[in-house]
């Protein structure tokens, strides 16, 4: 399997991976979830693969205290084995065709639900569809900043609020006038620029998600400054 593949892959299982309350029960879709995982590590790296395997053992243990280290264990390795393979395959960048918006989709959907420590989206576009097609796929408990254009709060925070009140997850928002490009930060330690405005992702015009790297640290602290100095809305 390609290093790229095997990214993908990790990250999926990552994506998938059981609650809390369903890891220890023993399911089949759980014990399954066990052994792709553990196949996963021992594909990048084999002397993963001894502690992903005691990993893999304590996680299908009926003890809940083995069980729950067990998974931490797993999913520590994963994570792990992401962070590598991310810097061995370097930058992300997806050409998207024009037309292709379920393309579009899917790939700012991958980026998005592996977040664990927030998610800061910058687009002056931001509105109630963009709530509805991108917010539900935020992990659960994972917060979210939305920096956006003031023209469109009248749109976007009713749709917010509905959301929150639904979902129960922590969403602010502020506005600014003062940029034009649209980001996504993910945990605080990627960041990706998006072509087109998030919700109009390759419906009009060919578009690209170009991850930035080198200047990640200037992006993160110039839209960090951004942040601080916009009204806020939520």
């Amino acid at each position: 399997m390609k290093k790229n593949q095997l990214l993908a892959e990790i990250e999926d299982i990552l994506r998938t991976a059981p609650s809390r309350d369903a890891s220890g029960r023993g399911a089949d879709e759980t014990l399954a979830w066990i052994g792709r995982a553990a196949a996963a590590i021992e594909q990048w790296s084999m002397p993963m693969s001894v502690p992903a395997t005691v990993a893999a053992r304590d996680a299908r243990s009926f003890d809940m205290e083995t069980n729950a280290e067990g998974f931490v264990a797993l999913k520590a390795l994963l994570h792990q084995a992401r962070a590598d393979l991310r810097m061995e395959v370097g930058q992300l960048s997806v050409v998207v065709p024009h037309g292709q918006v379920f393309d579009y989709f899917d790939e700012l959907r991958k980026l998005i639900e592996p977040a664990r420590l927030d998610v800061f989206f910058v687009d002056p576009y931001l509105d109630a569809e963009f709530v509805s097609r991108y917010l539900p796929h935020v992990a659960k408990g994972v917060p979210v900043r939305l920096l956006g254009g003031p023209k469109k709060m009248g749109t976007l925070l009713p749709a917010v609020d509905l959301f929150t009140r639904q979902h129960g997850v922590a969403v602010s928002v502020r506005s600014s006038e003062k940029f034009h490009d649209r980001y996504l930060f993910v945990d605080r330690t990627a960041c990706y620029l998006s072509g087109t405005s998030f919700k109009e992702g390759a419906k009009n015009a060919p578009t690209v998600l170009t991850q930035i790297t080198d200047a990640f640290q200037a992006m993160w602290d110039t839209y960090e400054r951004l942040w601080n100095a916009a009204k806020v809305e939520r």
